[in-house]
């Protein structure tokens, strides 16, 4: 095999943002950030949901609004077509 055909297959630390939780994997995902994790330097991806914060896996109903879509629509549309509104009223 060649060896430049392949992308460099590494650990990296992926950070889940909504529960602050920390896992190290192997992947070949690029990344511009590192992060300093148990004494040693490890390329960093940061995403919005993992199994430690997932509803299915947690039992706990979460909602995840990281860019502000909900408040977005409600600011545009009122309590029209808003099921919680209509429920809570």
């Amino acid at each position: 095999m060649k060896p430049e055909g392949h992308p460099e297959y590494r650990e990296v630390v992926f950070h889940d943002l909504s529960c602050d939780f920390k896992f190290i994997t192997r992947s070949t995902i690029q990344t511009r950030e590192t992060i300093n994790h148990e004494g040693k330097d490890y390329p960093l991806v940061k995403i919005e949901v993992s199994a430690e914060s997932h509803p299915f896996y947690t039992g706990k109903h979460k909602i995840v609004d990281t860019a502000g879509r909900v408040e977005k629509f409600r600011q545009k549309f009122g309590s029209v077509g808003s099921k919680t509104a209509v429920a809570a009223g």
